[in-house]
């Protein structure tokens, strides 16, 4: 396979890290911000990229599970839920599956049954 050059999706690409130019015009955004990538890269060059900064790294053990919780609570009030008639026509729609395949196995295994009997029998 052939490799384009100025592809920024490898380093191999030609494009050396720090370098300006096309690698950087690709990765910024329309709006003139900067993407993920460079403001990792900026971070770091700051010395800002291993730490943890922000609420996040203040809130203790208890905080966190009561967000958690709460992010529950707000998730479950977003699912729709199945009116009686739904859930009745879905429970009716799984037993009788559930029946069919019993007597699909049942049959099956007595036929295999007078198989047996009948090759061994």
């Amino acid at each position: 396979m052939t490799e384009t050059t100025g592809s920024t999706a490898t380093p191999e690409s030609g494009n050396p890290e720090g370098a300006e130019g096309a690698a950087d015009e690709t990765t910024s955004t329309e709006d003139g911000k900067l993407s993920r990538r460079e403001r990792r890269r900026a971070n770091k060059a700051a010395g800002e990229g291993g730490k943890k900064s922000g609420k996040r790294a203040k809130k203790g053990v208890f905080a966190r599970a009561a967000i958690f919780y709460r992010q529950i609570i707000a998730e479950l009030r977003k699912v729709v839920w199945p009116t009686r008639s739904q859930l009745i026509q879905y429970t009716t729609v799984v037993v009788t599956f559930v029946i069919v395949m019993m007597l699909v196995v049942a049959g099956l295994d007595w036929v295999f049954g007078k198989g047996a009997f009948w090759i061994f029998g």
